[in-house]
């Protein structure tokens, strides 16, 4: 089992099946006790502010997966993303981190890292 996970989402309400399977797979990993990072980058960067969900049959909902990120791992909405969507700090959730490539490119390059991007 890898040291740290680290997962990019990179779809929302565009692709919902694809933004739950990287939401599934962080929040089961946190709840397995890995150390987990999910980046919000694209549509999923919604996701960093209150009250947002994608509804999918057959998923837990999506809002409440991030939760469980948020309270076990470590949730970051890429800035680009945030500022093409009019997003600050002011308007994300508390304890969502907003950060770059290189933020993301630290993680990654870490020993142990495990990269998945959806």
């Amino acid at each position: 089992m890898p040291h740290r996970l680290v997962v990019k989402a990179t779809a929302g309400a565009d692709a919902p099946e694809r933004c739950a399977q990287a939401f599934t797979v962080s929040a089961t990993a946190v709840a397995s006790g890995v150390p987990t990072s999910l980046w919000l980058t694209g549509e999923a960067s919604w996701f960093a502010t209150p009250g947002y969900t994608v509804e999918l049959a057959h998923s837990a909902p999506l809002s409440d997966l991030r939760d469980a990120v948020l309270a076990g791992g470590t949730l970051t909405l890429c800035t680009q993303c945030a500022a093409r969507r009019g997003l600050g700090v002011e308007d994300v959730l508390p304890g969502v981190r907003l950060a770059g490539a290189a933020a993301f490119l630290a993680e990654v390059l870490e020993d142990g890292a495990q990269a998945l991007v959806y």
